[in-house]
């Protein structure tokens, strides 16, 4: 049996736990059970958690001495430090070959051990500018859903934890036995690690003078760069630089994501055809949305409808 070990803190938030609980410890009828689940904390004892009760918790830090997959679901506030009996713990199970694999916030306290400098890691779309600047030697990815280097990996947002549970699942048993798991847990069987996260897109600054405010008004219309530039009473070059240095993208890479972005909206809140919303965000056509789409979001858009479709 492959023994996986969730390491909880207090306050522990009960979805993360349950992301890897689910996965790695709960017995399903006809699953082959491949995997032992185990709880432990730096205090045994009870274990204070976010829906508002305590969890007991029997086990100590020695239980990761002899755990193969040690998991860290979530940490919360990021900022608590990394208790120097902790950081022991668990860089003495990565020496000996453990797998240490964190969900949504958790990963702020592996950084802290130093396991990822100079490596890729993600996290929560909403933590990733503050991994990026408390830990700059971490080479951080917010669009993903969860990197994995074999010896340490790391996901996003709580729900993307599934996602990379699944994932060691398929690597350690096969395909077959991880969309085994998905089907009983009614989920897909398979998102790639790098499919985007689906966060919202930063709002833009107000320096362009109402620009994008028009712009975006008018994305039904063939609008071309030249005719922002014309708008904005400018030369086509000097409105790259302006977006360079305000936007630090091009208008052409602004106005085609802000098609994209008006394309999801509509997914989300309409029942309109692909090829109507296509028409509406100024990408003329299905095909080319669904290629824009897949490019820009990871999915495609009867996917993403399917997703996030809001009654």
């Amino acid at each position: 049996m492959h023994r996986v070990v969730a390491l909880v803190r207090p306050v522990q938030s009960t979805f993360e736990l349950g992301c890897a609980a689910e996965v790695f410890g709960t017995p399903r009828a006809g699953v082959p059970r491949h995997y032992e689940f185990e709880v432990c904390a730096e205090t045994p004892g009870p274990v204070p958690t976010t829906a508002g009760y305590a969890m007991s918790v029997s086990r100590g830090l020695a239980a990761l001495d002899s755990a193969d997959t040690v998991i860290i679901p979530g940490w919360a506030p990021v900022e608590a430090p990394l208790p120097a009996r902790v950081r022991r713990a668990l860089l003495r199970a990565h020496a000996r070959g453990a797998r240490l694999v964190t969900i949504c916030s958790g990963v702020f306290a592996l950084a802290r051990t130093g396991l990822l400098d100079g490596r890729s890691a993600t996290t929560h779309w909403g933590r990733a500018e503050q991994l990026r600047r408390e830990f700059p030697r971490v080479r951080v990815e917010p669009d993903v859903l969860y990197v994995d280097h074999g010896d340490v990996a790391t996901s996003a947002g709580a729900g993307a934890g599934i996602d990379l549970c699944l994932h060691l699942v398929r690597k350690d048993h096969g395909a077959a036995h991880a969309a085994l798991v998905a089907r009983h847990m009614v989920m897909p069987p398979h998102r790639e690690g790098g499919q985007v996260q689906f966060a919202p897109p930063p709002p833009p600054p107000d320096a362009l003078d109402g620009l994008l405010a028009w712009a975006g008004d008018r994305l039904g219309t063939p609008l071309s760069v030249a005719d922002l530039a014309a708008h904005a009473g400018v030369s086509p070059r000097t409105l790259a630089r302006r977006f360079a240095g305000q936007l630090g993208t091009s208008p052409g890479a602004w106005l085609l994501a802000r098609r994209v972005t008006e394309a999801r909206t509509l997914l989300e809140e309409t029942d309109l055809p692909v090829e109507a919303i296509a028409a509406r965000v100024g990408l003329t056509s299905a095909v080319n949305l669904r290629r824009r789409f897949r490019a820009q979001v990871g999915t495609t858009p009867g996917a993403y409808r399917r997703a996030f479709r809001t009654p």
